[in-house]
Order: C-alpha cells, then structure tokens, then sequence
C-alpha cells in the first residue's frame, strides 16, 4: 500500500527553473543544501519541506536534504539556524509559532527573527479553525458569539499549550470580540481531540489540517476558520471576520536564511522557491496537506514577518500572556 506521505512526496512533471549563475567569485550552491525543520517528522512544515527538498535538488543541482529539530516550541530548531554558516547552504522552513508567536509570549528567548534571519520567501498557509463538540450545542459562528457574549458560564476552549498558536488565536478573539472565552491548555492536539469528541470540552481551536478527519468523519462541527477569508478545503463555513471585522489569525509557513547571508544568495533562492510554489502541481500538493499556498519574495515576506510581530506582542502584553 502506497503511504500518504510517499503520495505527497511523488514528483511533480513540471521543472523548476534552475537557480541563476551568481555574480559573485564563488559559485552558489557548492554542497548539499540542508532545509532545518523546528517540528517532528510527518507534520505538515515537515512534509512541506520534503516536498520543497525533492523539488529543488534537481535545479539547484545539489542534494537537499531535510533535517528535523523539534523541541521548545520549535526554538531549537531556530537556534539552529541562526547558529548556521551564512552561506546558504543552511535554511529555515519557519512558521508562525516560533517566528511570530512564541517571540511574543517568551522574554527570554536567545534569538530575533527580525535580526537573526533573513526571510526568502513565503511557501504556504495552514488555516486555523474553530470547532465546537456535538453536545455543545453550538452549530454556527452566530451560535458561538451569541454564547459567549451572553451572562453565565464562560465558555471553555482547549488551544494548545499555553503562549501556543491557537492559544493567542483564541485570545485575539476575545480581544476583537469581547467574548467571554477560557483557555484550557493542552500539550497535545490528541488528547484536546478525545476530549471534543467526548463533550468533556465545547470548543477547540486548532490548524485544519490536523482536525480535517475529526470533521469529515462527524466528530466535530467547525464553526469558523480564523484567517481572512475561507479555506478552500470548507468553502461553506465562513472566516470570522465576516463577523468581527479586523480579526486574522493564520498560521503561516516559509523559508528563512541566517541572517549574513549574501544577499545575491538569498535573491536567487527567493525566486527559484517563488517559481516553484507557483507551479500547479505544487500548488495542489500543499493543498492536499490542508494549507494553502501562499507565496511573497523575500522583500514581501518580511515586511509580514514583522507585522506578525507587532502585533502578536501587542496582543500578548494586552492580555498578560507570557511564558517563563
């Protein structure tokens, strides 16, 4: 039986258009180019980096190898590459927990994206969704905010750990919307499953592509998903800010460099990962994970990486969101 990971893996007919000659003395790449991913193998930045890996090594005419640095919230992996020889050789597939999120809430971490790294280009984003059990008794966004905004009980959602990703969703939520919500901490996304399943808690908030099946099979009734617009694999359920306008809550994934690397280099990897996002078989690829693509050069990307910043620490002080 063929995997679903070997499946995702398969390569695309198109080519990539190969990396231009470099300007400089030295030529670009000379070894194998390794892609540092902060989360365990078989995630979805996990698989995205493998995808982009067997893609890229053909036209950039090296091995691309992928390497897995999970731990601290993904600040290990980060580290890393921070850390990494400013060649080029070394990369990032980041996302906005550890680029975004877990700067905001974390006083002490030894790294700043905005001065650490140097963004290449934005890859993909992974909706967040929120979803309440079946004995909740919520079916609609306007069920949820009509709930929460009522006198009585606070209404409890299990978000990830504390200082998490759907944590802060959650937490913008009741910023924008004066809503009365509690978030329960969970270290991991199958117990915070088991428990909506059960109706031991109403609501969760979590990416799409980790509670897809939790949907399609039944177990769950999505109610809104956190980014600006719908995600094109729950065309009927609608974005929440359809109904509290200004909020945006979207997980995003993209390929970072240490920060003193060349800027020829970085420009070179920025538009050959461009082309290649925007091939339509990729492009189908990343949406079979549960993301969308959703590609920005270098430039582009970081003006959002540090708008992502702003206002996640912004959020994080208002609250009182802070993680030791």
């Amino acid at each position: 039986m063929i995997s679903r990971r070997s499946t995702l893996l398969a390569a695309a007919t198109s080519a990539v258009p190969a990396l231009p000659v470099p300007t400089s003395a030295a030529p670009f790449p000379q070894r194998a180019v390794r892609i540092l991913v902060p989360v365990p193998a078989g995630s979805v930045p996990d698989i995205l980096a493998r995808l982009i890996a067997e893609r890229a090594a053909p036209a950039w005419g090296v091995p691309v190898v992928v390497e897995n640095r999970p731990g601290a919230g993904g600040a290990i992996g980060v580290e890393a590459a921070v850390r990494a020889p400013a060649d080029g050789h070394t990369l990032l597939l980041g996302s906005s927990g550890p680029i975004a999120i877990l700067p905001a809430v974390h006083p002490r971490l030894t790294y700043d994206p905005l001065r650490d790294l140097r963004p290449v280009a934005r890859i993909a984003d992974f909706p967040l969704v929120f979803l309440a059990s079946r004995d909740s008794g919520l079916r609609t966004l306007s069920d949820l905010l009509e709930r929460s905004r009522a006198p009585g009980d606070v209404l409890d959602y299990a978000g990830g750990d504390i200082g998490s990703t759907q944590h802060l969703s959650g937490a913008l939520l009741v910023a924008k919307a004066g809503l009365r919500l509690n978030h329960v901490p969970y270290r991991g996304g199958g117990l915070a499953q088991a428990d909506l399943t059960a109706g031991r808690i109403p609501l969760m908030v979590d990416s799409l592509s980790a509670v897809l099946r939790m949907i399609q099979d039944g177990n769950a009734i999505p109610l809104a998903v956190c980014g600006p617009r719908r995600a094109s694999q729950l065309p009927e359920v609608p974005a929440l800010a359809e109904a509290v306008p200004g909020y945006e809550a979207t997980g995003w994934m993209g390929v970072f460099a240490p920060a003193a690397t060349p800027p020829e280099i970085v420009a070179m990897l920025s538009a050959s990962l461009v082309a290649l996002v925007g091939e339509a078989a990729m492009r189908a690829r990343i949406t079979s994970v549960g993301s969308d693509p959703m590609v920005q050069d270098g430039p582009s990307f970081g003006q959002f990486v540090a708008e992502e910043l702003t206002k996640w620490k912004g959020l994080a002080e208002t609250a009182g969101i802070s993680v030791s």
